[in-house]
């Protein structure tokens, strides 16, 4: 790819990224997730982890499962997800959060927090924000680099929102179904019970964010995705 070409790319990706946070100008200007973005830098200069890993990036539901390497013994994960992050955020934190450990893998929960924290962004305006990421990542990844799309999970907290997340998730499948070396992941349907309702037992006392027995679900579905670096 000559100079021109990179520069083209370099113009498109960050028009993208502009027309994205320019929905959220207020959340981005506060930062919100300043310190902890700083905080995986430090740990960074410390110890860098070498490139071609596998990066879990993301809103809280990565974030609080900090134990996430005895799920998945023998894959080197490094778990970048921050606070209640959306898409907007980690669009904004892309290449601190992802892009600089230029990863094998790439493992995405986020969106849950877009229609949450504001109840006017709709299912459409989440799969927009996706797009927005994914042409981000294509264009600053290598082309070797799976990318997985977690499916936003249900719960009791936020059950008023399920059909949102529903369509949401409908919605992303499909247009990962058009797409090249990106998958979509299931764990929502996984996490209701007989009569599709959410389980009740795999929440800690927020009912939000999951305890052991729901990461354990979650265990089960990821491990059929993840590959070791070669």
């Amino acid at each position: 790819m000559n100079y021109l070409h990179k520069a083209i790319l370099k113009i498109v990706c960050f028009l993208c990224c502009a027309f994205c946070i320019g929905l959220s100008n207020s959340r981005l200007h506060a930062q919100p997730f300043k310190q902890e973005i700083l905080q995986f830098q430090k740990s960074d200069s410390i110890v860098m982890p070498p490139k071609g890993q596998i990066v879990f990036a993301g809103s809280s539901s990565f974030t609080k499962w900090k134990d996430v390497a005895m799920y998945f013994p023998g894959y080197p994960i490094i778990n970048r997800g921050f606070g209640g992050a959306s898409l907007v955020d980690l669009i904004y934190y892309v290449d601190e959060a992802i892009i600089k450990y230029q990863p094998s893998q790439v493992f995405i929960y986020c969106g849950e927090n877009d229609m949450a924290d504001v109840d006017t962004v709709s299912p459409a305006t989440v799969l927009d924000r996706f797009k927005t990421l994914h042409t981000i990542l294509l264009n600053k990844l290598p082309k070797s680099t799976k990318i997985i799309f977690v499916s936003l999970k249900p719960s009791v907290a936020r059950w008023h929102l399920e059909s949102k997340f529903l369509e949401a998730n409908k919605l992303i499948q499909a247009y990962i179904g058009t797409q090249k070396n990106i998958q979509y992941l299931d764990v929502h349907s996984f996490m209701l019970d007989e009569n599709k309702m959410v389980l009740q037992d795999i929440f800690i006392a927020d009912k939000l964010h999951m305890n052991p027995k729901g990461y354990l679900i979650w265990q089960k579905q990821f491990v059929p995705y993840l590959t070791i670096p070669k």
